[in-house]
């Protein structure tokens, strides 16, 4: 259910119609024309399903049928009666149609089943005899001419009409030629045709030179049109001929039709298979057209989870003006049901009203809505709007009165499953009066637990939000600095009119607002002007939080960092002295063997015992000097040796390894690293270089995230900025910091 009767006029709706209509190749026109809003979760997913499948094939450039959609439904339900035929002309049509049928048939039996599911059972049991269109081949040329071989009687009948007609043209030709040549017929006169026969124009002064029948005269009554005698009777039999070609013609038509006659219910089943497929194409290629895709997640139950959407004809109609729509991410759910609009007049607030009461009609209609795909869309039964002014000269309606009876129908008709939009809830009367009233009617529907938006300026509107579980305040943001609208809603605090601000800017007199300050009184600027400093307050916060989450991460991923290198280092060390003790001990094992090679020398040699101890002494010295042993004092009191392996490797030795260097280094730059590169003023080749060394620095300490401040100006630093990071694989993305962070003055970088 929707409301008011104008309701696809007042969000525009009808304008989308029209545009699917026109994307119809033929069939499909009337079912765009039918469209119609379902409160169905099955019916609804399964025409976006089908209009999400139908997209994806166009924009796949898969072959799938796209001409000759016409539709032969009439013909074949007059077509059922017997006796009747199907002219040439329109045989012709059904028998492309009736071929686009077929290959639509086959591409959808070609694919997987999993492929295109909603489309296939789409498709159904449906068949095309094929023998169909042979026969209307055999039938009719490609201009729509019965062929002359559709029957061997209209073979004969034909070709003696051409004998006999060339008979005629070479008698009255003759005929012609006498004439001229003995003045009898106009200068640069011809044959011509009069009552479908050859006749030769004759001045009447003349007209009784030839034999004949005259068949009609000049305006001037100067010439006349003669049928010579000679060639009436052939004539006559050619006429007959015409006769018997067209009962022919006819004859072999209603055979036809006598064999196509058991299939038509079929046919006609076919037919709307194609009307069917023209329209969901028709959807898809309007949704291609505004970026339009399936949601995430539908779901019954009532809610709104938008990101990024867009109203449909405000973004085509910016696109052909080159211009940006800003998109609109919003939640209704059943903590905050109902959204309170409060910003500056043009501002957004309408456009935005008008975007959810659109969008989510669309969907309800089975057309793909232009948001993110993680968006969620739910279902609402009813859907009441209450925008523009209604007044009405005829029923003595003013503005104020016709918008208390869509209040007053709102009241008695919402419910938990509708969905509700009130553009400037409570003005035209006094604000004194009209504010209390709309706040008591929204305390009233927010009780009935119904979901909608409403737009106001009015203050005790925006406190609900602090009083009442269920109301949340929403602005539009606006750029005080530039005092140009911004068209964002954030959603969790109220926005302010700016209204004295914005009659500055366009310079009102400055006395008169003085007076009107006075007037307004103190407490209602301040809370104009509290509004004002929450939201600069709230984007300052924004802003540093951002700041301080890209500083927490980097810190975290330091940390994780330092922690592998001190891992690695410590690992290092490890091996090394690993390493060092296998040295060692192979060089010890090494002397060992030469010590007793030595000995065993000695023996050989039957040195004295004196020489040997001496050499078995010197070799022990020099063992010892080798592997490290120190002089201990025995219980007899005689110096013993004792193995301790040489320090070959220490803490200080690690600690001046290039790991230790790079740590450093590493840790000089974290210190002095700066999150946001300022190259105003700059010389362009003095802002590359800069813009290079900071690139290669934050790629090397491992950022996420990194700001190039070069300032609007003519462009010149922004464009080299754009430049080279374009040129940096390590670079994910770059873009525009955000409007009240700066915007286009600002670069923000995101590394892989």
């Amino acid at each position: 259910m929707v409301f008011p009767s104008n309701f696809e006029t007042k969000i525009g709706f009808d304008l989308v119609r029209e545009m699917i209509i026109e994307l119809c190749m033929g069939p499909g026109r009337k079912l765009a024309g039918e469209i119609d809003f379902s409160d169905d979760l099955e019916a609804v997913r399964t025409m976006l399903s089908r209009v999400e499948e139908l997209r994806r094939i166009i924009l796949s450039e898969e072959h799938f049928p796209s001409q000759d959609y016409y539709d032969l439904t009439e013909e074949l339900i007059r077509v059922r009666i017997q006796g009747t035929f199907i002219e040439p002309e329109n045989l012709t049509l059904l028998k492309l149609s009736l071929s686009a049928i077929s290959q639509i048939l086959i591409f959808f039996r070609k694919q997987p089943a999993e492929k295109y599911p909603f489309l296939s059972t789409l498709a159904g049991d449906i068949d095309v005899d094929p023998g169909l269109i042979r026969a209307i081949e055999g039938i009719v040329d490609e201009r729509s001419q019965v062929r002359d071989d559709a029957s061997e009687a209209l073979k004969k009948i034909r070709r003696d009409r051409r004998s006999k007609l060339a008979q005629v043209e070479k008698k009255i030709a003759q005929s012609m030629k006498l004439a001229r040549k003995s003045g009898w017929s106009p200068d640069n006169s011809d044959l011509t045709l009069r009552g479908g026969r050859l006749v030769i124009p004759l001045l009447a002064a003349h007209k009784r030179k030839i034999q004949g029948f005259v068949h009609d005269e000049s305006a001037t009554g100067q010439t006349v049109y003669v049928e010579p005698a000679d060639v009436v009777e052939t004539n006559n039999e050619i006429r007959e001929l015409d006769y018997a070609e067209r009962r022919e013609i006819i004859r072999i038509l209603m055979e036809f039709a006598d064999n196509l006659r058991p299939s038509c219910e079929e046919l006609i089943r076919a037919y709307h298979l194609l009307a069917a497929i023209d329209f969901i194409q028709a959807k898809a290629r309007f949704a291609i057209k505004i970026n339009g895709i399936l949601p995430k997640k539908l779901s019954e139950r009532p809610y709104i989870l938008w990101h990024n959407a867009i109203h449909p004809l405000l973004f085509l109609s910016h696109q052909r003006q080159k211009k940006k729509v800003i998109p609109l991410s919003i939640v209704l759910d059943d903590e905050n049901r109902i959204l309170i609009i409060s910003g500056p007049n043009a501002g957004g607030k309408s456009v935005c009203l008008k975007t959810v009461g659109l969008l989510q009609y669309m969907f309800q209609c089975g057309i793909l809505p232009p948001v993110r795909e993680d968006s969620e869309f739910g279902l609402f039964r009813k859907i009441f709007i209450d925008i523009g002014d209604e007044q009405s000269l005829e029923n003595d309606l003013s503005t104020y009165t016709s918008k208390l009876l869509n209040i007053k129908f709102f009241l008695e008709n919402l419910d938990d499953h509708s969905l509700f939009l009130i553009d400037e809830f409570g003005t035209g009367t006094d604000p004194a009066l009209g504010g209390p009233i709309a706040e008591a009617s929204l305390e009233e529907i927010n009780r009935k637990n119904a979901f909608g938006l409403v737009t106001t300026h009015y203050s005790n509107l925006k406190l609900l939000a602090g009083r009442i579980p269920g109301i949340v305040n929403g602005a539009m943001l606006y750029d005080t600095a530039r005092m140009k609208p911004l068209y964002q809603l954030k959603i969790g605090k109220p926005g302010s009119s700016f209204a004295f601000e914005i009659a500055r800017q366009i310079g009102f007199p400055e006395k008169v607002l003085e007076n009107a300050s006075g007037k307004t009184g103190k407490s209602q600027l301040d809370f104009d002007r509290e509004l004002q400093n929450l939201e600069s307050e709230k984007t300052e916060l924004s802003q540093r939080s951002t700041e301080l989450r890209v500083a927490d991460d980097f810190l975290h991923e330091l940390i994780d960092k330092y922690g592998k290198m001190k891992e690695e280092l410590e690992n290092s060390r490890n091996e090394i002295i690993r390493k060092a003790k296998e040295e060692a001990m192979e060089l010890l094992n090494s002397s060992n063997k030469l010590i007793e090679k030595t000995i065993k020398e000695i023996r050989e040699s039957q040195a004295e015992k004196k020489l040997t101890k001496e050499v078995r002494k010197e070799i022990e010295e020099k063992k010892a000097e080798l592997i490290g042993e120190q002089p201990v004092e025995g219980v007899s009191g005689q110096k013993k040796k004792k193995f301790t392996a040489a320090p070959l490797i220490n803490e200080t030795a690690v600690s001046s390894s290039p790991y230790q260097s790079y740590y450093n280094d590493l840790h000089r730059k974290l210190l002095n690293f700066q999150l946001t590169l300022d190259l105003r003023g700059k010389r362009a080749d003095e802002a590359h270089g800069e813009l290079q060394r900071y690139i290669d620095d934050a790629i090397l300490l491992s950022l996420p995230e990194v700001r190039i401040l070069h300032g609007k100006g003519n462009g010149i630093l922004r464009q080299i900025t754009r430049d080279y990071l374009s040129t940096v694989k390590e670079v994910k993305k770059f873009s525009d910091e955000a409007i009240e962070r700066g915007g286009a003055g600002i670069t923000v970088v995101v590394f892989r």
